[in-house]
């Protein structure tokens, strides 16, 4: 396998770099072994590498994400042209990780209640119609659509019995099956076949290496080394012809930037989207545009944070919401619906 770097920092720190467990790691293993600390935990989530949903064919839509409030962290939604930005939910604890289901009509994210394990939860792209599927005693979150919109991907851990694995559902919340496989962010590609996740090296928490499986957990593959420490946050081109990741994004290097980075899911063809150098400015992926065209992401400069998109191909550089105190993240972008206004143009 030919993974070819370009220099951003020395051969050596690539292998060598001290690590220690990410905050999301600390995150998901303290509503596991400790729900009392959850809340102090949470606290610590914005600074966290984002959680990864396919994106699915389709005109572009509304993008959501989530960012902190005076009520803890909630979603939001805002037009690719920047307009008409909303609070979507309202909810007691976090609202975090939402994904968009294929037609752009409903939305299915995290739920993270005071003193309690995360659940899974869906609502209508308003924010309306919220439906959660709680599952007393058991961990269930980075949940996301099947690209036929029938099924929820999502991660189960439960305590009783130490089972640790990827699941889906209906969209219900019944019919649960056991996939197999384990790590974070399950993500189904657009064709249905393959799921795409992150996990580190015989289950040692200290470095994120980019997978793939097939749909039932069998033939596994690593698609990078773990070397290049791939942030939690990660998503299918609209064609399944590429994965878009951040490299070095896991746990922040002094000096090192985080960048967007595009591979073949075999592991070929890396491309570099962003080329910042130095650590005080960053990229940090959000997910491909539904028309492929467009890849939005978390843009950092020196303390502050703005929603932008780029080409997969580096150029047209564009800000959403621009540098500001206000920190989207774990970003979304979904289809429009077919009965959506289209008065904008492309930039609905």
């Amino acid at each position: 396998m030919n993974w070819h770097v370009k220099s951003i920092v020395s051969p050596a720190m690539w292998v060598a770099v001290p690590k220690q467990l990410t905050l999301w790691r600390i995150l998901m293993r303290t509503k596991i072994l400790e729900f009392k600390s959850l809340l102090a935990c949470l606290a610590m989530l914005l600074s966290a590498a984002g959680t990864a949903f396919a994106t699915f064919p389709g005109h572009n839509g509304l993008i959501a994400f989530q960012a902190q409030t005076s009520a803890g962290v909630q979603i939001y939604t805002v037009r690719p042209n920047g307009k008409d930005l909303q609070q979507i939910t309202f909810l007691n604890g976090d609202a975090v990780a939402p994904a968009w289901s294929p037609n752009g009509r409903q939305i299915v994210f995290e739920h993270d209640a005071p003193g309690e394990c995360a659940n899974v939860a869906i609502m209508n792209a308003d924010g309306n119609d919220v439906i959660e599927f709680p599952a007393p005693g058991v961990c269930e979150d980075d949940p996301s659509f099947t690209p036929d919109g029938t099924r929820i991907i999502f991660h189960r851990f439960d305590p009783a019995t130490n089972d640790d694995a990827f699941w889906s559902m209906d969209l219900s919340g019944g019919d649960r099956q056991r996939i197999g496989q384990s790590g974070f962010d399950p993500n189904v590609s657009p064709n249905g076949k393959k799921i795409s996740f992150l996990c580190c090296p015989n289950g040692n928490p200290d470095a994120s290496a980019l997978f793939t499986s097939n749909i039932d957990g069998s033939n596994l593959f690593q698609v990078t080394p773990f070397s290049f420490d791939v942030a939690v946050k990660q998503d299918w081109a609209p064609d399944g012809k590429h994965l878009v990741f951040t490299i070095y994004g896991d746990v922040t290097i002094p000096g090192v930037s985080k960048n967007i980075v595009t591979i073949r899911p075999n592991g070929t063809q890396l491309h570099f989207v962003t080329n910042y150098e130095g650590g005080d400015v960053s990229a940090v992926v959000g997910s491909y545009s539904p028309d492929g065209r467009w890849i939005t992401f978390r843009l950092i400069d020196h303390g502050l944070v703005g929603l932008y998109k780029i080409h997969p191909d580096g150029r047209g550089l564009k800000a959403i919401l621009p540098l500001s105190d206000f920190r989207p993240g774990f970003i979304a972008w979904g289809a429009r619906p077919n009965e959506a206004n289209d008065e904008d143009g492309e930039d609905w």
